[in-house]
């Protein structure tokens, strides 16, 4: 098992992810909230009383409204909070060091790292070869 470290995480990236990941949140939230005012809403226009028309089909309007506008408003907020997230975890980790992780392969061999470019991947130079450099 190998242990790596996450130094930094791209700002733009985790603003992304939680904008995505707030908005299914905000989709939830919001068919729970607008079935709920819509079922209000229904229920005080089926009750007949004087001037419930108008109230019942505002709260079924506001229900509607819930649906659409708690995902878009969930979403943006997820960005902004991703973003500003990135950016202390950027600076706090410069501080403290990041987030470590054990990774292990999914057969229980133990996960390495691959080499970095370099210099070191080349063969060995054997007489008559043509050196290739990595530039």
């Amino acid at each position: 098992m190998a242990k790596v470290q996450v130094k930094r995480v791209g700002v733009l990236s985790y603003a992304k992810i939680t904008a995505v990941t707030m908005t299914v949140f905000g989709l939830i939230i919001g068919v729970i909230y607008g079935v709920i005012f819509m079922v209000l809403g229904g229920a005080i226009m089926a009750s007949g009383g004087r001037d419930t028309g108008a109230a019942g089909a505002s709260t079924l309007v506001i229900g509607l409204v819930m649906m659409i506008a708690f995902p878009i408003m969930y979403g943006i907020i997820g960005f902004i909070a991703g973003a500003l997230g990135g950016v202390i975890y950027n600076v706090a980790s410069g501080f403290v060091g990041g987030i470590e992780l054990e990774l292990e392969n999914m057969d229980g061999s133990g996960y390495a790292a691959p080499p970095a470019p370099g210099w070191g991947d080349q063969q060995p130079y054997t007489p008559g070869q043509q050196q290739q450099y990595p530039y």
